[in-house]
């Protein structure tokens, strides 16, 4: 269906005399509007199915945007609470993404870490507000007939605690005295209590790892998985046992916490000139020993997101270009049908400006109806995948941005040549349509 509309009057006459007004654009947008309301609601099972071209590109792309997002921040989370933050670790080679050149290079410059070096950096580094190994290894724990398999057995000091994030469920954590005297206790986690003692206590039992006797004095909250890497099967065990079952002269890695994200650089600083004065380097020699920062990390991952991001944005990207393209379908077919509709108004004083604009803003409307309703069905996936993954998708500003801007301007450029052929329609030609 279709109305007629008293072309909008470009003449007014005061006192007799004639001026020439330009037309009211608002005016004119409105008819517009009004009629592509009506055409769209006449047509409503075609509208809907043009529509859905652009409601599965918006939700794709916005669902998928802010997944990456929530991928990002759910690691970042998940690095925070594992390696603490305003932290940093100190090793022998700590780098990250190196190449086999490089590794080679680092290996026959920078020389083993030893508890020495740590206990130095203890002694003399005034901003430290905590210094802890971090030596791990991978043994079975047993306890009578169970046994875990592989657990993670993490070698530390009291001050762990105060570096990163650990919750216990039950008991409590190494004290500096077990650490010194190197008790054989354990706190672990809680896919190894599951496993050992099932649904009774562990604390203040006894199990074996690595074949020797281990007191249990604390076991983990559980912390679920980060990468595909479970989180509760560690076994946390003061770092002066840990060198005596698995070897003294090995090379240890510690990490050190820093009083703010303020201090972190000083303090790496501060480290840095105490290892390089106990080991005797000159000034023009390079560091033989690496330092890595906790918000390296968190860039590295940042990049790896962003990355994901521009690979897979503009993929999703194509199926809003699909929708265009069907949209343009579409509004060829409405001109045809709309002939005499076109024939009319031209003959009532329309102008080729008013069709184009009619046409125009018919598809931009529909697109833009298509963006709205995608992101209504992004906002349910995106609850979907909140309930089922531990991924939280952030739906930014940027993404809704970027959905709707697209999808107008698809409907825009997509009814460019519909509305120039409806305009040049000639009134005599399509009235004999009829």
């Amino acid at each position: 269906m279709f109305r007629f509309h008293e072309p909008v009057s470009s003449q007014d006459t005061v006192n007799g005399e004639v001026l020439v007004k330009p037309r009211r654009l608002w005016a004119a947008v409105g008819e517009a509007f009004f009629i592509a309301l009506d055409s769209i609601w006449t047509h409503k099972l075609r509208s809907f199915l043009t529509l859905l071209g652009i409601i599965i590109g918006v939700a794709s792309v916005v669902t998928v945007g802010g997944a990456i997002a929530g991928l990002g921040l759910y690691v970042s989370d998940r690095m925070t609470s594992t390696f603490g933050s305003n932290t940093f670790i100190v090793a022998r080679i700590a780098r990250l993404n190196i190449s086999s050149e490089e590794f080679e290079e680092l290996i026959k410059r920078n020389k083993s870490i030893y508890p020495e070096d740590m206990h130095a950096v203890e002694e003399k580094c005034e901003n430290c507000v905590a210094v802890s190994p971090s030596m791990n290894s991978t043994v079975d724990a047993k306890r009578g007939n169970r046994t875990f398999y592989d657990a993670s057995v993490v070698g530390v000091s009291a001050d762990l605690p105060k570096i990163q994030e650990l919750d216990l469920e039950e008991g409590r954590f190494l004290s500096n005295s077990e650490v010194t005297h190197a008790q054989r206790h354990a706190v672990i986690g809680a896919d190894i209590r599951d496993e050992l003692f099932g649904p009774f206590s562990a604390l203040g039992k006894e199990i074996k790892i690595g074949g020797e006797d281990y007191t249990v004095i604390g076991v983990e909250v559980r912390n679920g998985s980060m990468m595909g890497q479970s989180l509760d099967n560690r076994v946390y065990i003061p770092y002066t046992v840990f060198l005596k079952q698995f070897g003294l002269r090995r090379s240890i890695q510690f990490r050190v916490k820093a009083p703010s994200d303020a201090y972190l650089q000083s303090t790496q600083d501060e480290v840095r000139q105490i290892l390089r004065a106990r080991r005797k380097l000159r000034p023009n020699q390079e560091d033989n020993f690496d330092i890595l920062a906790s918000n390296a990390l968190q860039e590295a991952v940042g990049q790896i997101t962003s990355a994901i991001a521009m690979v897979v944005t503009p993929i999703t990207l194509i199926s809003l270009v699909v929708g265009g393209i069907v949209v343009m379908n579409i509004m060829l077919v409405s001109v045809t049908e709309r002939t005499v509709e076109i024939g009319m108004r031209k003959a009532v004083g329309a102008r080729q400006s008013d069709i184009l604009l009619q046409f125009l803003i018919e598809s931009a409307l529909l697109t833009s109806l298509g963006g709205a309703i995608g992101l209504l069905v992004a906002y349910v996936a995106a609850l979907i995948i909140k309930s089922l993954t531990p991924v939280p998708v952030s739906i930014t500003l940027g993404y809704i941005m970027l959905a709707i801007l697209t999808s107008g301007g698809i409907g825009v450029i997509s009814g460019i040549y519909p509305a120039f052929r409806a305009a040049k329609l000639s009134p005599i030609v399509a009235l004999s349509r009829e």
